[in-house]
């Protein structure tokens, strides 16, 4: 009896999971539950393809499986909440040169000869290979291990021509009825080399849309390789993966009103930019001051950024907010969509503190609610409150939606030092007349502000 029918049924069963799945991570309360249920129909796609018939290899595929499953697990483990949209970025990374190397080996074995197979095979070979470059560019520059943003004398030039020569490369790839393996190794090395040309200009400021993107084009890098090989499961798995990689890229992108060619032809560096200059100077607060504002104020919306992250507060900072809620004091959380180095970074580490989910609001649900604050306390956040993307036409973010902070009868800004953000923009808010700075790492000002809350509370 032919276990075909089988195989194939269990894919079916696996896309719908791996749909639903997706749906249920669009809710906080519902996003573990989904992850589980993506995990496990992974697992039975896997375990089922050994079923193919005429499979080999068996030990090959037992041992990568295993050297995987060490690999993904310790690092899982171990990795902090800090350094998460590093391990997003890599892991993400390993599916487009996956999806690479699927096209590499059918190349080598001469097992696609012309038409839609092959076109398929060097889209997905082309796109995985810049999405696996990028992303190893995007890890080491989230990792601290690159610097600075590089840019080339004619980088959007170099872009072009890169892109170009692969194209001529991979026609010449799918017109050949058995390519020249030196068409083959240089169609790779340009398309590599073109992931890291267009990621090592990029700067913190658009790396969380650029980690979305690089995961769009995984996502279709896999399910055309999916087509190339025949494998259902592999098809729905990418097409949703890509699929909802755009979405949520079209939506970072809106959020920072930045069209995505922005953020790859003309990106946020990270060096000091354009922009007026900021007048005034900065006004520093004490932790018993920052203390006493919110203790006897009657609503506190708290907006976290990554040096939250850095110094790994956010247990410290929903401590506090328990004790001010205790004092009477209404508390609540305010989320950029573009806040931290990935696209929810954030909301994990709020989650991950045991912040209740309807106490974290995202900017269009909480903006019109700062003018009526007493305190709005800003921790390790920047460009997402920077007032000059309304005023400053100059400035590299200047139309970008942001959280209304300076709105806020008074401003408390958590900060190490009085140097500009990861993206190199002077922030207009901490100058403002209503704003007063704290200085020092968020996880010692804010123990600062809780032993000052409890002695005022006493």
């Amino acid at each position: 009896m032919s276990v075909q029918p089988l195989i194939q049924a269990t894919y079916f069963v696996v896309a719908a999971v791996f749909i639903l799945g997706l749906k249920a991570m669009s809710s906080p309360v519902t996003a573990r539950r989904g992850v589980v249920w993506a995990g496990y129909a992974m697992i039975a796609a896997t375990l089922v393809t050994f079923a193919w018939p005429g499979m080999q290899n068996f030990g090959l595929m037992i041992l990568a499986i295993a050297i995987g499953f060490v690999l993904a697990w310790f690092s899982g483990k171990k990795v902090a909440m800090t350094d998460m949209p590093q391990m997003v970025a890599i892991y993400n990374g390993m599916g487009g040169g996956a999806a690479a190397a699927i096209a590499a080996l059918e190349f080598a074995r001469g097992e696609v000869h012309g038409g839609v197979v092959t076109t398929l095979a060097v889209c997905g070979a082309l796109i995985g290979s810049v999405a696996f470059s990028g992303s190893c560019v995007a890890f080491a520059k989230l990792q601290g291990i690159m610097k600075k943003a590089w840019r080339l004398p004619a980088q959007n030039a170099a872009n072009v021509l890169l892109a170009i020569a692969a194209l001529a490369l991979g026609f010449l790839i799918i017109s050949a009825d058995t390519p020249a393996p030196e068409y083959v190794l240089g169609f790779f090395a340009l398309a590599l080399a073109l992931g890291v040309v267009l990621t090592v200009p990029i700067g913190g400021a658009d790396m969380p849309v650029v980690i979305s993107l690089l995961n769009a084009f995984t996502g279709l890098a896999v399910g055309m390789e999916g087509y190339v090989l025949g494998n259902p499961a592999l098809i729905v798995a990418g097409i949703v993966v890509g699929a909802s990689g755009t979405l949520l890229t079209q939506l970072m992108a809106k959020a920072m009103n930045r069209p995505i060619s922005n953020v790859i032809f003309t990106p946020i560096s990270g060096e000091a930019t354009g922009g007026d200059a900021v007048e005034g100077s900065m006004r520093e607060v004490s932790g018993l001051d920052a203390a006493a504002m919110m203790r006897y104020a009657a609503k506190v919306i708290i907006v976290p950024g990554y040096g939250m992250a850095v110094a790994g507060a956010q247990h410290k900072v929903w401590e506090m907010a328990e004790l001010l809620e205790e004092a009477g004091v209404e508390v609540v959380f305010a989320i950029h969509p573009v806040a931290g180095r990935m696209p929810g970074h954030m909301n994990v580490l709020l989650a991950e503190a045991g912040v209740p989910y309807d106490k974290i609001f995202d900017l269009e649900e909480i903006n019109g609610d700062f003018a009526q604050t007493d305190v709005a306390l800003v921790i390790g956040a920047n460009d997402v409150v920077n007032p000059s993307a309304r005023t400053d036409k100059s400035s590299p973010i200047y139309g970008m939606p942001i959280l209304n902070a300076d709105h806020a009868q008074n401003v408390i800004v958590v900060k190490r030092g009085k140097g500009t953000g990861y993206s190199g923009i002077e922030n207009a808010l901490f100058y403002k007349e209503n704003t007063r700075m704290l200085y020092g790492s968020a996880q010692q000002a804010v123990a600062e502000i809780i032993t000052h809350v409890k002695v005022l509370s006493a």
